[in-house]
């Protein structure tokens, strides 16, 4: 699994806001890809990106 980190100090608001825009974009993924991807063993990286991007 790949660790992303971010690190933001003294920022504007609209740094915040797209820092919490990518956390949100990252959880979707984990909370939508992974489960479907563990259900179904044989499923590839093209399966997944359509998935997401639905």
């Amino acid at each position: 699994m790949l660790l992303r980190e971010a690190k933001l100090l003294n920022g504007s608001k609209e740094q915040y806001q797209a820092l919490d825009q990518a956390i949100r974009t990252a959880q979707f993924i984990r909370n939508k890809c992974v489960p479907y991807w563990m259900d179904n063993q044989g499923v590839g990286k093209a399966v997944l990106f359509s998935l997401c991007k639905d």
